[in-house]
């Protein structure tokens, strides 16, 4: 997995390219607590996400719990495998995916 940080406005814009399993989560959710201390919201391009585990799926809950508070997160340009996942585990009624 490879995490690539930009802005878009104030807000933090991550790209998370390769698989979010339980090997690469710990790494992201590491990264997150490390470096994301912005309040104006935050965004997951997911372009280029080709796999989603449900360790993966607990960091990006995990993430929307605390951004909820503090400006939102989006969740952009999923690939239908992992909008499938989304779907099955209900998490496309409880995030922001555009």
């Amino acid at each position: 997995m490879e995490i690539i940080e930009s802005k878009d406005g104030n807000k933090v814009v991550l790209k998370i390219v390769g698989r979010l399993d339980t090997n690469t989560a710990p790494e992201l959710d590491s990264y997150l607590k490390a470096n994301v201390t912005s309040d104006a919201g935050m965004v997951f391009d997911l372009s280029e996400l080709d796999y989603v585990s449900s360790a993966g799926l607990r960091v990006i809950l995990a993430t929307h719990k605390v951004m909820s508070s503090r400006g939102g997160l989006t969740i952009t340009k999923p690939k239908d495998t992992v909008m499938e996942v989304f779907e099955a585990t209900g998490f496309s009624d409880v995030l922001d995916i555009q």
